[in-house]
C-alpha cells in the first residue's frame, strides 16, 4: 500500500518544528507526526495505520543530536542525549559506556546494526513500546525526558511518562528534545538481558537491574522490566527490599519472585503470561546470583 496524502515540513530548527506542531494542532482536522529515524512511522504510513495530515522531519536539526555531560537535577552529574541521536552512536559513545553502562548494554540488543543506523533514542523513548529496551532503561534509571512546545519547556520524570500501552504524558504540541540519565556510582552492579525468539526481535522477557554498593551493602536498587506488561515496569517493592541488605545476605530467588510479582505480563501469540513469569524469575535469579558472586570475589 501507499501512504495517505500528507503535507511535509522539513524543520530547520527546534522553533521551526514547534511552530509546525502548533500549526497542525490549530487545524481541527489536522494532526502531525514527527519523523526522526522512521523505523516505526514508515511502516505504519505504508499500511495506513497512521494517517497524519502533516509530517515534520526533524533530522536536520543539529541541536537535537549528540551526547554531553550536564549537571543533574539532583545535584549530581547526568548524561544528556539528544532525541535524534542514532542508536549506533549511543552504542559506540564513550560517555555512555562510562556513565550509563546499562544503556550501552541495552542498545546492543536493539534491532539490528542496519536499523540502529537510522533508529533514534528519542523516537523509541517517545513511542513507549512496552517490549522495547529504551523506554524501560529510561524508566529504570529515573531518566528525565525534556519536551519543548510553543508554551515552553517541560521536564518529565520517566516514572510519570508512560501511562498505558503506547500512551505517554507527551502532549500533541510537544517535541521530545533530549533524555537525561542521572549518574550512578561508577562501580554499580549492572544487569541487562532479554529473551527473544530471534536476535533483534522485541523481548518476550526483558530485565534491567542496577545496584549501588556501599560498604558491602546495597545502598540503591533499581529493577525494571520490558515485555512484561502494557508499559515498561518497575519492581519498586523488590527495590525497597534490597536496600540496606549485605551482598552475602541477598536471596536471589526471593528477590526475583518478589520482583516478578509486580509485573503484569500479557498473553499473546508469542508467549503466555505463565511463560513470561517463569522465565523472568529464572533469568533474574541466575543473573543476580552471578552478579553477587562476581562482586564478592576477593
Amino acid at each position: 500500500m501507499k501512504p495517505a496524502p500528507f503535507d511535509y515540513v522539513r524543520a530547520e530548527s527546534i522553533p521551526h518544528a514547534l511552530e509546525a506542531l502548533a500549526g497542525a494542532g490549530a487545524d481541527a482536522d489536522g494532526d502531525a507526526s514527527i519523523l526522526a529515524g522512521g523505523q516505526t512511522l514508515m511502516p505504519l504510513l505504508a499500511l495506513r495505520m497512521a494517517t497524519p495530515s502533516v509530517i515534520i522531519d526533524i533530522n536536520r536539526i543539529e541541536a537535537l543530536a549528540g551526547v554531553s555531560r550536564v549537571a543533574g537535577h539532583n545535584g549530581s552529574g547526568a548524561t544528556r542525549i539528544g532525541a535524534t541521536t542514532r542508536q549506533n552512536h549511543v552504542l559506540a559513545n564513550e560517555l555512555v559506556k562510562a556513565h550509563v553502562p546499562a544503556l550501552a548494554k541495552a542498545t546492543a540488543f536493539v534491532g539490528h546494526h542496519q536499523t540502529r543506523n537510522r533508529g533514534t533514542l528519542g523516537g523509541s523513548v517517545s513511542l513507549g513500546e512496552p517490549a522495547a529496551e529504551y523506554p524501560a532503561i529510561a524508566l529504570t534509571l529515573d531518566a528525565v525526558i525534556e519536551a519543548h512546545s510553543s508554551e515552553g519547556i517541560r521536564r518529565i520524570d520517566a516514572l510519570d511518562f508512560y501511562l498505558g500501552a503506547y500512551s505517554t504524558a507527551l502532549l500533541p504540541d510537544e517535541l521530545v528534545v533530549a533524555v537525561e540519565y542521572p549518574d550512578w556510582p561508577a562501580d554499580s552492579v549492572t544487569i541487562v538481558h532479554e529473551v527473544t525468539r530471534r536476535a533483534g526481535d522485541f523481548a518476550l522477557v526483558g530485565l534491567i537491574c542496577q545496584l549501588a554498593i556501599a560498604e558491602g551493602k546495597v545502598s540503591r536498587a533499581a529493577i525494571g522490566w520490558f515485555g512484561m506488561g502494557a508499559t515498561p515496569m518497575r519492581s519498586l517493592a523488590a527495590e525497597k527490599a534490597l536496600k540496606g541488605v549485605s551482598l552475602g545476605d541477598i536471596d536471589p530467588r526471593a528477590v526475583a519472585e518478589l520482583a516478578i510479582s509486580e509485573t503484569e505480563p500479557l498473553e499473546d501469540k508469542h508467549a503466555t503470561a505463565h511463560y513470561r513469569r517463569s522465565v523472568g524469575t529464572k533469568l533474574f535469579t541466575r543473573l543476580l546470583s552471578a552478579a553477587v558472586a562476581e562482586r564478592q570475589k576477593p
